[in-house]
């Protein structure tokens, strides 16, 4: 059996305007710190990203953040986190945030969100690894995702020998079920250390 240590948080850095989106974050920070897991995350402390890691460690958690020198500006990076890691490029950020992770959950959030989402997918679907993947269809936000990724498979550009393994939860309270189901399937990691090759 493969043991879930870390999780990697992807969400945006704004709230959204659906209180649901706060609320599924703030729980799943609690969650985690409650089921002992890591939260890894993009080191913020705003949004969803701050929402997230606020709630792990007033929980207890350990929360590892992963932040680009470069958004000080940008960004307020989070403070009193378990391990803050500064890095110089996006590229680095999403390297070391891949390495520190056993699994990766993707929230609500915006373009940065979307990219490190498709990335995975990506991945994934060139056998670079496997990892759980995980999209949290909170409030539907990503149904319009999933509809285009099943447009996708109906035009035949995702292939039957190139689908893609990721799993779906509406419910905050059914991610870590699902992504320890999964893991329980997985293999060994095809090329470990191969993701900084692209």
């Amino acid at each position: 059996m493969q043991f879930i240590n870390t999780i990697c948080l992807y969400c945006g850095s704004a709230t959204g305007n659906d209180p649901v989106y706060l609320t599924a974050a703030e729980t799943f920070g609690r969650l985690l710190a409650q089921e002992k897991i890591g939260l890894v995350y993009g080191g913020a402390s705003c949004g969803l990203m701050g929402a997230a890691a606020t709630a792990a460690l007033s929980a207890g958690g350990r929360v590892i953040g992963v932040i680009p020198d470069f958004f000080d500006d940008r960004e307020v990076v989070a403070q009193n986190l378990t391990e803050l890691i500064i890095v110089k490029s996006m590229h680095e950020r999403k390297q070391m945030m891949f390495e520190r992770a056993d699994a990766f959950v993707a929230f609500p959030g915006g373009i940065g969100t979307l990219e490190e989402l498709a990335e995975q997918l990506t991945w994934i679907q060139l056998a670079r690894h496997d990892k759980p993947l995980l999209i949290a269809d909170i409030g539907g936000f990503w149904r319009p995702l999933l509809s285009l990724m099943a447009h996708m498979r109906n035009a035949e550009f995702i292939r039957p020998t190139h689908e893609i393994p990721y799993l779906v939860a509406e419910s905050v309270e059914d991610i870590l079920p699902m992504i320890r189901q999964a893991a329980t399937h997985r293999q060994r990691p095809i090329a470990p250390n191969m993701i900084s090759k692209f």
